[in-house]
């Protein structure tokens, strides 16, 4: 399969992004989702295929383009919404599921179809989840930076603790990817985008 360049990603951004700013943000989280990912890879598994984490790190968050309005303001109440909405805009693009599954299968540590029902989310019944190891180690990256006002980098123990009212076995979830994956070194991302930790 052939996967788009970084100049070809970087290029769909700015065509779906609805300002600068919204650009800055979102492309920015998905450069430093992308640099965790390849920390944590260069440390990880070998079999794990390096140009599909990198092309997924920095798609898996286009999706929330879809959810500013024309002032440019974010529906945080659809927030939710934001991975579907980017496997939406992948498809309509033309890029092929194997590369859309990084923006539908993100979002917390995945959301099942149970959870979909018993919280009643604004989405499709279905299971958000990573199936893939490449797809779980760019959810698990998502995980260590937050697209706040302002952007903050997140440690392991701050987002345990900000899953923990999902459920013990949410926490389970991410310990468990800890431990798979390693936790990563921050500090040189903290460095070079000046995002301080939460």
């Amino acid at each position: 399969m052939l996967l788009p360049t970084d100049e070809e990603i970087r290029a769909l951004h700015e065509k779906h992004a609805p300002t600068r700013a919204a650009f800055d943000l979102v492309h920015t989280h998905c450069e430093i989702v992308c640099g965790i990912a390849e920390q944590l890879l260069a440390d990880g598994d070998p079999s794990l295929d390096a140009d599909l984490v990198r092309a997924g790190s920095l798609l898996h968050d286009i999706g929330v383009y879809r959810l500013y309005d024309t002032d440019g303001r974010i529906d945080e109440s659809g927030y939710i919404r934001h991975g579907i909405l980017g496997d939406e805009l992948l498809r309509d693009e033309g890029i092929p599921d194997v590369l859309r599954r990084f923006c539908s299968r993100h979002t917390g540590v995945g959301i099942t179809r149970d959870d979909v029902r018993r919280q009643e989310l604004p989405l499709p019944v279905a299971d958000y989840v990573a199936e893939s190891r490449e797809e779980e180690l760019v959810m698990y990256a998502d995980k260590f930076h937050s697209k706040t006002d302002p952007p903050t980098f997140v440690s392991a123990t701050s987002y345990a603790d900000r899953i923990r009212r999902f459920g013990a076995d949410k926490v389970a979830k991410f310990t468990a990817m800890c431990e798979t994956f390693g936790v990563p070194d921050l500090r040189p991302f903290v460095a070079e985008y000046g995002h301080v930790p939460a």
